[in-house]
């Protein structure tokens, strides 16, 4: 997937259009990120600038998905972002896991040098060299040594807002980048039972998000040994298909044991008086939720929002030809604004007014402004024309069903506002249907081998018997790029036999392409 895209490409297309799916989905993907101002390449080598539409949509997921972790009695703290070497040596599977991606701060201080400009001063070493964190589990457990004394000290149930740094070779807009916003939740528990418990607590609430906020179906279960984060016990995730047919990792949440506790040696005394070692649980989503939301909804026209976390919910375009045909149109438009952002704020929404906002452009004709809001994904669009203001009713057009099909004439003016909402409630359920329905239809079996690797040339998951060996697993992705996924909490109870090796194996698992 190209990164970098000029005016025009080497083959003279006009990269003001917006490429198909069908033609070059890399492209259509880049194509939607910029052309809908989402974010753009940075000066640093695989970061990236977030531009304010796309900070908008990161603020809403934030919204949704602080309200849920404070629901469950999660608070929100900050650490800081270096974290001495030695401590990653402490988690021997978290520092292998993690070493390739690692930046590392050795110095503090520059220098002007007559011959080379500004240097690193050589004399400005660090004593301890810094990692810039990858994730947050060893200076949060260094931490948590301090806190954690008693069992009545537990539960800590702990969230961080923070950006995250991971040296990627090969960067995506939002999908991977070297630096990316994310949120990690870190938890300490008395028992073995109760950290257990959050580890699927935590799942579910990101299986919620991304179902009833994004309207994103997803697979949820177990990572296979070979899938699962770096000293973790297992890995929980939540596992979507975009329109290619690949998966994306939307959601982690791990099962991480005693083994941060005893690294860091953490020990609390009982109720019992005995001195043990609290038990672990981290889970975070990121940034690349935004990909996955871009690759679920939107079309060939561009993004597609669902209302839920749209940064805006509706346009009211006013039309007119002169200033007298405009004046009453426009004076309509901000009344149904004024109506839609008085309307009783609903958890739907969470607890937001409905942002309604008018183009009154006039400079732009009509089409183009339609066809700018529906690049930006808009979910409803009022149109108000001097006819309407005749017979006192609007135009609504859902950004679901482009053209004729997803319009509504005749909208009584004075009920227009109670209409938007249920339309908006509707066109969230659409996406969620319409999306689900894609996924199912792209749900394969293979029983053999050879139709495994005839199956996985096309887009889509397989459903597939696995002998649970890590070597099988990395032969798998060795011949074919293809990885399990997910071992789906849902799957149907079918032993059987190992696609690859012919041993026995408990039931079939989910293996796909992925992001």
């Amino acid at each position: 997937m190209a990164e970098q895209k000029g005016k025009q490409s080497a083959g003279g297309k006009d990269n003001n259009k917006i490429t198909s799916r069908a033609e070059n989905y890399s492209d259509w993907y880049l194509d939607i990120v910029h052309r809908a101002g989402l974010a753009e390449n940075s000066d640093v080598r695989g970061c990236m600038v977030i531009k304010p539409q796309g900070y908008a949509l990161w603020e809403k997921m934030q919204l949704g998905l602080d309200g849920m972790f404070k629901e469950t009695g999660h608070r929100n703290a900050y650490f800081p972002l270096f974290i001495p070497k030695s401590y990653f040596a402490k988690e021997e599977q978290m520092a292998e896991g993690f070493a390739k991606e690692c930046a590392v701060v050795t110095h503090y201080r520059l220098k002007s040098d007559p011959t080379h400009g500004i240097i690193v001063d050589p004399e400005a070493k660090l004593e301890e060299e810094l990692i810039i964190r990858p994730t947050s589990e060893t200076i949060i457990w260094n931490t948590y040594r301090n806190w954690i004394q008693s069992y009545r000290d537990l539960p800590i149930l702990i969230n961080q807002w923070a950006n995250v740094v991971r040296w990627e070779m090969r960067t995506r807009l939002f999908l991977r980048t070297a630096e990316f916003l994310w949120q990690e939740g870190h938890t300490a528990h008395a028992t073995q039972i109760e950290a257990e418990q959050e580890t699927q607590q935590m799942v579910d609430i990101y299986r919620r998000f991304a179902e009833e906020w994004m309207a994103m179906p997803v697979l949820v279960g177990p990572k296979s040994e070979g899938q699962k984060f770096p000293g973790a016990v297992y890995t929980l995730c939540i596992e979507a298909m975009m329109q290619d047919g690949r998966a994306l990792q939307a959601g982690t949440s791990h099962f991480l044991g005693q083994n941060f506790a005893k690294a860091f040696d953490v020990t609390f005394q009982n109720e019992k008086a005995q001195r043990e070692h609290p038990w672990a649980t981290s889970w975070g989503v990121s940034t690349r939720l935004i990909g996955g939301l871009i690759m679920t909804h939107s079309d060939d026209t561009g993004l597609v929002l669902p209302p839920r976390l749209a940064p805006i919910q509706v346009v009211i375009v006013p039309l007119g030809k002169n200033e007298t045909e405009r004046a009453p149109v426009i004076e309509a438009a901000k009344q149904l604004q004024q109506t839609l952002r008085s309307l009783p704020r609903q958890e739907f929404f969470g607890y937001q007014s409905i942002q309604a906002v008018i183009d009154d452009d006039y400079q732009k004709s009509p089409g183009f402004r339609f066809a700018e809001w529906e690049l930006r994904g808009i979910p409803v669009r009022v149109e108000i024309g001097p006819k309407d203001m005749e017979n006192k009713t609007c135009v609504l057009a859902r950004r679901d069903q482009p053209g004729k099909e997803g319009k509504q004439m005749g909208i009584p003016l004075t009920g227009a506002a109670d209409a938007i909402v249920g339309l908006l409630h509707q066109i969230q359920t659409n996406l969620f249907e319409r999306a689900k329905k894609f996924r199912d239809s792209n749900l394969f079996y293979a029983d053999t081998y050879d139709d495994f690797k005839k199956q996985i040339e096309s887009p889509g998951f397989i459903w597939a018997h696995w002998d649970g060996t890590r070597e099988t697993e990395e032969k798998i992705a060795e011949e074919t790029k293809a990885t399990i996924r997910c071992i789906p909490f849902n799957r149907p109870s079918e032993p059987g036999k190992c696609m690859v090796t012919g041993k026995p194996s408990a039931g079939r698992v989910i293996f796909a392409r992925s992001y």
